[in-house]
């Protein structure tokens, strides 16, 4: 078996222009990106440089113009279906409880509903939601929708986790709650994780690996960090370790010329 869970080999994305003109532009080229087995890998970049197209291609929601994908050494065909996804708008069914919004995938695997019941029950517990069960969506506050939405992807118990920048919209506190809980959830069972995030203190503190992206168009890796500091991790407190700070400056000198341009390209498509 391939040590790497995900490989994302030389991928190249095109698409067609939504203007009148229709023109093709390409999104992201000639990217390679492998993931280890239990490998926790961020990827950041400036806004709109493609992050989120590679999730999809990783999950295979969106098929390549060009590259090849491997998952554990195989070529991906299809739907990844040893790949959980989390969103970052949550994909929770306003209809279901918590619970039956966790059971649905396990339902749709052909669970028995007693069986996807305990097991989500049991997930609902391991991220803080106990007694929440019967609550809707619109019940719960945006900290407990994201609970809902972990206990979801990890109740499929999939071999690679994918994350898009689904703490984006809490405040910080919660943030960092939310973030502490997905170590420890990775720690006790080491899926591979790529973790989608604009958050540069976020990437350093919860990865083992940081993968920083060019601004676009033709988005391509441009620097690539181990995270040598010792876990398991407090992501508050790691902020403050001397090798925090280092590592924090040397990505962010890379980084930044990126956010600069990625900026000006949002602001030459606003005007």
């Amino acid at each position: 078996m391939s040590r790497y869970a995900l490989e994302l080999l030389d991928i190249g994305c095109t698409f067609r222009a939504k203007d009148a003109q229709g023109q093709r532009y390409t999104a992201v080229a000639g990217t390679t990106l492998r993931i280890g087995e239990g490998e926790f890998v961020s990827v950041v970049g400036p806004t709109g440089c493609g992050k989120s197209t590679l999730l999809n291609v990783g999950a295979g929601l969106l098929e390549p113009s060009s590259g090849t994908v491997k998952i554990f050494g195989q070529p991906l065909a299809g739907i990844n279906s040893r790949a959980g996804y989390m969103f970052q708008t949550e994909a929770l069914m306003p209809w279901r409880s918590a619970l039956a919004n966790v059971m649905v995938g396990l339902q749709y695997r052909g669970v028995s509903d007693d069986e996807a019941r305990a097991q989500a029950e049991q997930w609902l517990s391991r991220v803080g939601l106990r007694g929440f069960g019967d609550r809707y969506p619109h019940q719960l506050s945006g900290g407990m929708r994201k609970r809902t939405a972990l206990a979801q992807v990890l109740a499929l118990d999939p071999d690679i986790i994918l994350m898009d920048e689904p703490f984006s919209a809490l405040d910080v506190q919660t943030r960092q709650l939310m973030e502490n809980e997905v170590l420890e959830l990775w720690a006790d069972k080491k899926k591979a994780v790529l973790f989608i995030t604009h958050d540069l203190d976020e990437a350093i503190a919860m990865s083992d690996r940081v993968v920083v992206l060019s601004a676009g168009p033709a988005t391509h890796p441009i620097g690539e960090f181990a995270i040598d500091l010792p876990r398991p991790r407090d992501v508050a407190e790691v902020r403050t370790h001397p090798r925090f700070v280092e590592l924090h400056t040397q990505i962010w000198n890379v980084l930044r010329d990126e956010v600069l341009k990625g900026y000006a390209q949002q602001l030459q498509k606003a005007a």
